[in-house]
């Protein structure tokens, strides 16, 4: 009553195959493939330290254009 010879497998394998269907098991290994990917993706992009995100201040009241000091008039 040991572990399963390589018969057990390949009887399992084609009784899968039959229940499933050959094109359902490839769409379901390309999915798990491409998670597999992604996974590992994920976890390289986290090793990563984060760089500081820069923040933007808003451009000088001189650059801004006539029509955007008229607007701001209208609102004040």
């Amino acid at each position: 009553m040991g572990g399963f010879s390589i018969w057990h497998w390949l009887i399992v394998l084609v009784i899968v195959a039959l229940v499933f269907g050959t094109k359902k098991l490839r769409n379901i290994g390309e999915d798990m493939g491409s998670a597999i990917k992604s996974f590992r993706k994920g976890m390289q992009d986290g090793d990563e330290p984060s760089k500081p995100s820069e923040l933007k201040a808003d451009p000088p009241e001189s650059a801004k254009t006539a029509s955007e000091s008229d607007k701001d008039r209208v609102e004040r």
